[in-house]
């Protein structure tokens, strides 16, 4: 893991008024928690964070913070990222957390992991899926990886890599699951096609005589009838 000198300012900056003005000066508010001493309020240059932010996209860094009151040196702490807050739409770090942490003394972190090389399976137009995105590992500060490397390009469709499968070195160990998946190639999915729709039984035309009308004559014949049986 790089292990990165950065230079940060006790903060006497108080309200949010006052700290969004200091941001607009480009400088990132921070908080430095851990170890047996109190949380030390800290301001840092906002572009030389993310110069090395950039330097090291996707690692685990360890920093050793020079921290100062103008120009007088009060300490150094070693550390790491605790959290990041970013803007919800500049994508800017407007706060950090740093942990505080011993170098003789084993801690545990979250390194990222990153698949390398072109799956077999994919060139069969299988879908690489990555299930596990971070490893929980645990050794001393020093011995932290920066990322840890998964070489995915013997997988074929179907198969897929565990926990168990990573290969750490001797300082390094992990309380995760060895069981749980890492990534696999899953197969194609298939384009689905409705079927046609199969005719069914036509049912039976039916059609229906309307009932013919009786002759006017013919009524008032059968009237005339009924008035002769009633005089009788």
């Amino acid at each position: 893991m790089e292990e990165i000198q950065l230079e940060v300012q006790i903060r006497t900056t108080q309200g949010s008024r006052k700290v969004n003005e200091m941001r607009r000066q480009g400088l990132i508010p921070g908080i430095v928690y851990g170890g047996k001493q109190k949380p030390t309020v800290i301001e840092l240059d906002g572009r030389t964070y993310s110069k090395i932010m950039r330097q090291h996209r996707g690692e685990m860094v360890l920093f050793h913070l020079s921290v100062k009151d103008g120009d007088k040196k009060l300490r150094d702490y070693a550390a790491v990222i605790k959290e990041e807050q970013i803007h919800p739409v500049s994508d800017d770090v407007i706060h950090i957390d740093f942990n505080r942490i011993s170098l003789t003394d084993e801690i545990e972190v979250k390194v990222p992991v990153l698949l390398k090389g072109d799956a077999a399976g994919v060139k069969q137009n299988g879908i690489l899926q990555q299930s596990l995105f971070e490893l929980d590992v645990m050794c001393l500060p020093t011995h932290i990886p920066g990322h840890i490397d998964i070489d995915v390009s013997a997988l074929n469709i179907g198969d897929m890599l565990h926990v168990s499968d990573i290969k750490l070195s001797e300082n390094v160990k992990t309380r995760h699951d060895l069981k749980a998946v890492v990534c696999t190639v899953v197969a194609p999915k298939k384009e689905e096609t409705e079927p046609a729709a199969e005719a069914g039984p036509t049912e039976p035309e039916v059609t229906k005589e309307k009932k013919k009308e009786e002759p006017a004559a013919s009524a008032d014949a059968k009237a005339g009838d009924k008035d002769n049986k009633e005089k009788k």
